[in-house]
């Protein structure tokens, strides 16, 4: 998908702790999101949901402190890789749709869903607002209006 869109970016959703999951299972899991770089995981922990058919027929046999440390790995590895990823946008301007203010500073969108924050006194809600990018980190962009046209 990357070699036809460079620009894409990927995400999934993870539960860790399913019934019966097995610590190579667990491993493979840790490969593939090594070897695949997502741009953003959605990990929780597995819980028996009353009413499906996991919580009916499926013994919840993972312990507590097995999913939590199996939670950390995952949120580890992923900052890592988000982080990576997120480094090559410093220095680089991006088009954000402006969500909100929120304590101070306004927060928007990039077209691939990553999180922008910029300060400026005048009203963006609602705005496509170039922004250069001058900070990043694993879950998101800090940067300023980009003024030139």
């Amino acid at each position: 998908i990357r070699d036809t869109i460079p620009e894409v970016a990927l995400s999934t959703d993870i539960i860790v702790g399913f019934p019966s999951e097995t610590d190579s299972q667990f491993q493979e899991t840790v490969q593939l999101l090594s070897e695949l770089r997502f741009d953003t995981v959605h990990v929780a922990v597995y819980s028996p949901r009353p009413g499906t058919t996991a919580s009916r027929e499926l013994e919840d046999d993972i312990p507590p402190a097995v999913k939590k440390e199996r939670l950390n790995t995952i949120e580890q590895l992923q900052g890592k890789i988000a982080a990576k990823i997120n480094e090559h946008l410093l220095g680089e301007t991006v088009e954000i749709l402006v969500e909100s203010r929120v304590k101070g500073k306004w927060q928007g969108r990039t077209r691939t869903g990553k999180l922008v924050f910029f300060s400026d006194n005048r009203e963006y809600t609602g705005k496509l607002v170039k922004i250069h990018i001058e900070k990043t980190s694993p879950w998101s962009l800090q940067g300023t209006v980009n003024t030139a046209k």
